[in-house]
């Protein structure tokens, strides 16, 4: 299949060289020029499950994606939230009219922004437990095990995004069709909900976190607004799914040491977070629906203190 892989962090990365691997015709897409002249220079590596490995893979800056020619099949979105709607503007031209289009990024409404470009019927709208690091422009930590879920948005349903899952299965993504993937989002979100931003905050790795006396005070009550949220919206969740998810993060021989995707941004990278599109988008749902939402709403300020302070760009 021709794929794309627009926005290509440690998420994009995964993705592209499992796809890679497994022969589908893969182009990257993405807006960090650093990352982009390694990739193009040296390829694609990363450690890769303790192995260390190259992929050439043709890359591009979204600005230069109207002079390429590449029909794609399916286009995978992993760039940040905040630069979402200017990849799909630049990206039109590779988007036909069959082009399936996956979104799995981190937090929660995206489909209200895509569907302005893309059919309902060819929306895929998704979650990945999938982890991975990016250690430096070019280079991918990659390690553990993970899952796809993902649901089309139209009318079509699991038979319109079957060939999507075949060839993510065929690359050992673990892709599987639900019909309410909301409740999935939402799941994901309040382990990104809680894990991202206090991590980051606290400058721990997510096992040093959950070791301390007061993590799972702090936990509660941040996943008690989500809940709270989602419940507003019909969208049911269960609180010892959500709960066993969140206390995996916290074992050493699994995930433990692993610094989430918005401590990598900030700390490392000095980049904005996506801080807005997860606790903040419980914080303007809370508002919609009548639900406080303190811990949430502090928790945002919080980050948005810390980019202040580190000059995040």
């Amino acid at each position: 299949m021709k794929i794309i892989i627009a926005g290509v962090g440690a998420m994009g990365s995964r993705f592209a060289l499992m796809l890679h691997q497994a022969n589908n015709e893969v182009l990257l897409v993405d807006g960090w020029q650093a990352h982009i002249d390694a990739i193009r220079e040296e390829g694609l590596k990363a450690n890769f499950n303790g192995e260390e490995v190259v992929a050439k893979i043709p890359i591009y800056h979204q600005t230069e994606v109207d002079k390429v020619d590449f029909s794609a099949e399916l286009v995978i979105l992993f760039t940040k939230v905040m630069q979402l709607e200017g990849m799909l503007q630049a990206m039109k031209p590779l988007i036909g009219k069959e082009t399936k289009v996956l979104c799995l990024l981190n937090g929660i409404g995206h489909e209200d922004i895509i569907r302005n470009y893309v059919p309902l019927d060819n929306i895929l709208l998704g979650n990945t437990m999938w982890t991975a690091g990016l250690e430096g422009p070019g280079k991918a930590k990659l390690f553990g095990n993970g899952s796809i879920d993902l649901q089309n948005l139209g009318t079509v349903g699991e038979q319109g995004a079957k060939p999507v899952i075949d060839v993510l299965n065929e690359a050992k993504l673990n892709a599987h069709y639900s019909e309410n993937i909301l409740s999935s989002i939402y799941k994901k979100a309040c382990v990104n909900g809680t894990m991202n931003g206090l991590c980051t905050i606290l400058d721990a790795n997510m096992a040093d976190f959950g070791e301390t006396s007061v993590s799972e005070p702090i936990v509660n009550a941040i996943v008690s607004e989500f809940f709270a949220v989602a419940e507003a919206q019909n969208i049911t969740l269960h609180l010892d799914e959500v709960m066993a998810q969140i206390h995996s993060c916290y074992n050493r021989e699994t995930i433990g040491l692993h610094h989430p995707s918005m401590y990598q941004d900030l700390i490392i990278n000095h980049r904005l977070t996506e801080i807005d599109y997860i606790n903040g988008a419980i914080v303007r749902k809370g508002q919609e629906f009548g639900v406080p939402t303190p811990y949430c709403s502090f928790l945002t300020e919080l980050v948005h203190a810390k980019e202040e302070i580190i000059g995040a760009k």
